[in-house]
């Protein structure tokens, strides 16, 4: 089974159901700062959900590289720190929950340097 793809699907699933929960049930309930902060992690998890889907198709056609495994991984890793953080912010207006989110973006960060490195050595 190809995880990175299985992950990929769940990660797109999950945006687009809390995009649209984003969109009917919290429009009225938050601020429009807090709306923003929200809506960012609803664009950087449908990105990264995508990223995954590539990963997991690349990663098909090179034998299961270890490397574009990690790197599908910390982009896994990234969505559930960066934009969980947000969701949990803007939905609880917890600021502290804020000091998460740059983690999220250095697996975001981790995990394209990964590939990029993979790219470059062929692996």
């Amino acid at each position: 089974m190809n995880t990175l793809l299985l992950l990929g699907g769940i990660m797109m699933f999950l945006a687009v159901a809390l995009g649209a929960f984003g969109a009917h049930a919290l429009k009225e309930k938050l601020s429009e700062d807090m709306m923003k902060v929200y809506q960012t992690g609803i664009q950087y998890h449908l990105i990264h959900g995508v990223g995954l889907l590539l990963l997991g198709v690349l990663a098909g056609q090179m034998n299961e590289s270890h490397q574009i495994i990690l790197a599908g991984w910390f982009l896994f890793a990234g969505i559930l720190l960066f934009s969980g953080s947000l969701y949990a912010l803007s939905l609880s207006g917890i600021r502290k929950l804020g000091a998460i989110t740059p983690l999220g973006g250095l697996a975001f960060l981790a995990g394209w340097g990964i590939l990029i490195a993979a790219v470059i050595q062929g692996s």
